[in-house]
């Protein structure tokens, strides 16, 4: 009975209520991260619009460290579904503990690059020196959160790879009031706590990684995943694993970082347009991030259960599994931008701005539901990619797209000096474009047969 109920828990079936029994705990556990940064967000607009403006660089530049972890998240967790599609759950903790040394490793390697760097690079781009002075100080701080961001994203992994998504929200849950309680505390002195105004952001975001770190990796020992997937078995460092898990991941964390890369060079070409546009725009990333969270986890959802189908030797289901979770996926953006475009003020509103700001902001809002929709469909189609085993692709769609959309933010921005209504259409561009190729070569067929490690 036992080997029964974990065949069928770590096989999946195709229908909609197992792609939203998988799909759901996912965009509860993002939608927790996402509400962290409103907080910071919401916390730091009281300190002065410059420190909005300062937090939307910040929050992007590190973004761009963080997907790295993301990406190795992505690999590993369509090789832990490859894995669980065909039953194999031993090999599983092979690949586990094997990412925990390779993420370490990135993590520290990041920290140094960062603090010897971030100075340089950002007093390249920005032209307020205000605004520079609060980013550098923040991500040298900031920085020291990703060993304990990495980890915490290997575990996450482990935990959809092996379709057992449900446990993700108790680490993000925690996370999250870690990270509210000392963002109110740190950033104001209260409580008995100093007031390190910009900087308490930056320690707040770092407890509460650590405390996710720690809730995810109790998960997996109270609930057998330990011995289930022998996880610690192999304990000495293994070539072999690593080169697959590198083949499988770094094209993944390449094209993450090149993708938030370029939201970062949108980011210093909006700030040279003044502190307004700036801060306008990082309340639009606000949005964005929380509206996609519902699509990134259908995205996740699809890496996990193309990969595990493809195991299960089903390859002529992948397709008709794709279409099923992309109706989903716009089904329920759709119903968030309507609602979003039917009452954009209350949300507004929550980062303290006056009216102008707001009358401002209001276009823009209507431009990015559009994006969203484009969206939702586009980054359905890439994570199937994924789940192929095919990361490769996954690059090469990336360095077109980011191609296009960077000549078309200079030219808006720089260029032309058009309105940011014209500047924030860049995201719709961007996914039409990734839609259009993703939805090709999946429907060439040419994946089939992909063997990711025998």
């Amino acid at each position: 009975m036992i080997a029964t109920n974990q065949l069928e828990n770590l096989q999946v079936g195709i229908s909609n209520r197992q792609i939203l029994k998988i799909a759901a705990p996912i965009a509860l556990a993002m939608m927790i991260p996402q509400l962290n940064f409103i907080a910071n967000t919401v916390f730091l607009s009281h300190l002065g619009e410059s420190e909005l403006g300062t937090a939307g660089i910040a929050g992007v530049y590190y973004l761009v460290f963080a997907l790295v972890g993301n990406g190795l998240n992505s690999g590993l967790q369509a090789l832990i579904a490859r894995r669980a599609g065909e039953n194999r759950p031993k090999e599983i903790g092979r690949l586990f503990l094997q990412s925990i040394y390779i993420a370490l490793l990135f993590s520290f390697f990041i920290i140094g690059i960062n603090y010897l760097l971030v100075e340089v690079f950002l007093s390249s781009v920005l032209k307020s020196s205000v605004v520079l002075n609060e980013a550098v100080s923040f991500l040298k701080i900031r920085a020291w959160g990703l060993p304990f961001l990495y980890i915490f994203q290997m575990g996450n992994a482990l935990l959809v790879g092996s379709n057992n998504s449900k446990y993700l929200k108790f680490g993000f849950i925690a996370e999250a009031l870690v990270n509210i309680f000392f963002d109110y505390t740190l950033i104001f002195g209260k409580l008995g706590f100093p007031a390190l105004g910009f900087n308490g952001a930056a320690y707040a975001s770092i407890l509460a990684e650590i405390t996710g770190a720690i809730i995810v990796f109790s998960i997996i020992f109270r609930k057998g995943f330990v011995s289930r997937f022998s996880l610690f078995t192999h304990k000495s460092i293994d070539a072999q694993t690593i080169k697959v898990i590198f083949h499988q991941s770094l094209p993944l964390v390449l094209q993450f970082v090149l993708s938030v890369s370029s939201w970062l060079l949108f980011y210093v070409l909006i700030e040279h347009h003044g502190e307004r546009k700036l801060a306008i725009s990082n309340t639009m990333r606000n949005i964005f991030a929380v509206f996609g969270i519902f699509t990134w986890s259908y995205a996740n959802t699809t890496n996990m259960m193309v990969s595990n189908i493809i195991g299960q030797n089903r390859q002529d289901d992948v397709l008709y599994l794709i279409k099923k979770i992309v109706r989903l996926s716009v089904f329920t953006i759709a119903i968030l931008c309507l609602t979003l475009n039917l009452f954009p003020r209350i949300f507004l509103s929550i980062y303290g701005v006056d009216e102008s700001f707001i009358a401002d902001a209001i276009p823009v809002v209507r431009t990015i539901s559009v994006c969203l929709v484009m969206m939702s469909i586009a980054v359905v189609w890439l994570n199937s990619i994924t789940g192929t085993g095919n990361t490769k692709v996954n690059l090469r769609i990336e360095i077109v797209s980011i191609i296009v959309y960077t000549i078309y933010i200079y030219i808006v921005l720089e260029v032309l000096q058009l309105s940011l209504v014209m500047a924030w259409a860049s995201e719709f561009i961007y996914w039409f474009v990734t839609f259009i190729l993703a939805w090709l070569y999946m429907r060439s067929n040419k994946w089939k047969g992909k063997v990711i490690w025998k």
